[in-house]
């Protein structure tokens, strides 16, 4: 259950006065101006009757303003507590340069009203246009702050590089992987498509040879597939760079003009990308982060927990939970053991290894590998051997 707080009493009886001030203004104003001086009522002149009448109409108008007011400022504090510091910053210069320009717009209106009545218009447009100042100054924070972060002796704010746009190299456009990471919900955002990757496109697709024609064909499906894909924003950069021969110096030269990263499956062009001082994202080094711990061929370190189903398996588990069936291994229940991994197959609910004692797993040959000394099938007498290449089917 949610207790409602109630506005503060104080609050709202200052508010209430300054509108029972501003009504009975308006009522001497208007009785002044349309009542003649034989209007009477009892010792009361016409001009006591408009401001009484004005007091009272202001003060049942003040009552539900004021309580309408400070119910309106406990939804902006509570709205100000969800905003960053910087949105606040940026917003606070927006809405002090938006009252200096609604002060300059409305100024002429005390020429032309009395000031009572002048007022509270002239503050009605001034707010506004503050108010409309501060959401433009919140919405463009980041150019805001640019101009005044070095007067301020502030230095430039470090901005991810998730909502940076990221230039897209020719490799990219034609591996296609690209669509299933921002299917995925890793990538979103803007990405860069300058025009010498479209030459290089197009030039591979007018090709004689057939694989590089298919290749450049590619290319150019992927990036209008990528173009439909919501929350994506594609753009394509009109900068050719003359001076510059090379594609690759020329998406280079891109991303340190302009700030941004590169997006790039090519592995020497990233080196020399990141020699620059770009900031590379390099689609290996996703899919290294995301390869199986184990593949089949792998030798690992298994604790046989429990007997599987069927006759002479053994179940385990590696490190981050994958289970391990090892076949012909129910005698090592309870120990640790070498299993060589032969398969494995993922399921809706993760995982699954399978394998066989490294002692009586077959070699490439076919046959039978030879048992070690003393004990085959414990840790010390096997070592897990090298992992595969984690790219070989991808690529």
């Amino acid at each position: 259950m949610t207790i409602k707080k109630r506005a503060p009493s104080g609050v709202v009886d200052v508010l209430r006065l300054l509108v029972v001030v501003f009504f009975a203004g308006l009522g001497y104003e208007v009785s002044k101006r349309f009542s003649s001086g034989a209007f009477a009522l009892g010792p009361l002149n016409g001009v006591m009757v408009g401001i009484i009448i004005g007091s009272g109409l202001g003060y049942v108008l003040g009552g539900v303003l004021g309580r309408t007011t400070v119910t309106a400022v406990g939804r902006t504090e509570h709205t100000l507590r969800q905003t960053s510091a910087e949105e606040l910053v940026a917003g606070s210069f927006g809405g002090v340069i938006g009252v200096l320009v609604g002060a300059g717009v409305a100024w002429w209106i005390f020429l032309l009203l009395q000031p009572f009545l002048a007022f509270p218009l002239f503050g009605f447009v001034v707010l506004v246009i503050g108010y409309l100042g501060y959401r433009l100054g919140s919405n463009r924070r980041e150019e805001m702050l640019s101009m005044f972060a070095g007067r301020a002796g502030m230095g430039p704010r470090h901005q991810s590089t998730s909502n940076l746009p990221r230039v897209v190299d020719t490799s990219v456009a034609i591996d296609g992987r690209i669509l299933d990471v921002v299917r995925a919900g890793f990538l979103d955002g803007t990405f860069l498509v300058s025009s010498p990757v479209l030459a290089e496109l197009q030039g591979l697709a007018d090709a004689g040879d057939d694989l590089r024609r298919s290749k450049g064909r590619r290319g150019l499906q992927n990036l209008e597939a990528l173009k439909r894909e919501p929350g994506v924003n594609l753009e394509v950069l009109d900068e050719d760079l003359p001076a510059v021969p090379e594609v690759d110096a020329k998406l280079v030269r891109i991303c340190l003009d302009r700030g941004v990263p590169l997006l790039t499956l090519d592995t020497n062009l990233a080196k020399a990308a990141s020699l620059a001082g770009v900031h590379v994202m390099n689609l290996h080094g996703l899919a290294l982060a995301l390869r199986p711990p184990v593949s089949a061929g792998d030798d690992v370190i298994v604790h046989l927990l429990r007997p599987g189903k069927e006759a002479g398996q053994a179940v385990g588990y590696l490190d981050d939970g994958t289970m391990v069936v090892a076949e012909r291994s129910r005698d090592h229940i309870g120990d640790e053991i070498a299993i060589h991994v032969t398969s494995v197959l993922t399921t809706a609910n993760g995982r699954m290894v399978f394998g066989q004692p490294v002692a009586t797993s077959q070699g490439p040959n076919g046959t039978t590998s030879a048992p070690h000394d003393g004990d085959p099938l414990r840790v010390e007498a096997a070592r897990p051997g090298p992992p595969s290449h984690p790219l070989g089917r991808a690529l």
